[in-house]
């Protein structure tokens, strides 16, 4: 079992830019497939950007390719989210996932869940 906290949301302007992090109560890298979600109120939790447990191979949402950024710190045990360039429709609650399984896309397949930071970006 892992806890997860995420952290680093807030207000920003439509371009700028926001860090998310996600510090585990323990080892993640190697061990458990991680992502960000994101959801809007009235719309289902949709995944953002996932790293697989073993390869590290990094799977983005279309619409954040090349905007936004998934790396980690091994030693922290800390994922982060590094989000550049933000539009108004960036705008959304983010979470962050673990789970054992290989490559779970969809977020009824996670089991740990963090608490979720606000991501407001204003136009």
């Amino acid at each position: 079992q892992v806890q997860l906290v995420e952290s680093g949301g807030g207000l920003v302007q439509a371009g700028g830019s926001l860090r998310l992090s996600c510090t585990a109560s323990g080892r993640i890298f190697g061990t458990y497939t991680m992502a960000w979600f994101r959801q809007v109120p009235g719309k289902e939790r949709e995944f953002v950007v996932i790293i697989s447990r073993f390869a590290g191979t990094t799977y983005y949402l279309d619409s954040v390719k090349g905007r936004f950024t998934i790396f980690g710190d091994n030693a922290k045990n800390t994922l982060y989210l590094q989000m550049d360039s933000l539009k108004p429709e960036d705008t959304a609650v983010y979470y962050c996932a673990a789970d054992l399984k290989q490559l779970p896309s969809l977020a009824s397949e996670y089991a740990y869940w963090g608490q979720g930071t606000q991501v407001t970006v204003s136009s």
